[in-house]
């Protein structure tokens, strides 16, 4: 689990908007996108994020 402190500066890179921390990752839902976190480090990649189907948020 992140800190809080990171969370509340952390942004999704394509959209700007807030990002949400579940399952193991960091969801942005405006654009139903996982960042996934390895090793307690968010990987805030789009060309690395999942596309979520919009009922996984």
């Amino acid at each position: 689990m992140l800190k809080q402190e990171l969370l509340d500066i952390l942004a999704c890179p394509q959209c700007r908007g807030p990002v949400k921390e579940k399952e193991g990752g960091l969801i942005c839902e405006k654009c139903h996108l996982l960042y996934e976190i390895k090793d307690d480090i968010p990987i805030m990649l789009v060309d690395e994020a999942k596309k979520l189907d919009v009922a996984d948020n």
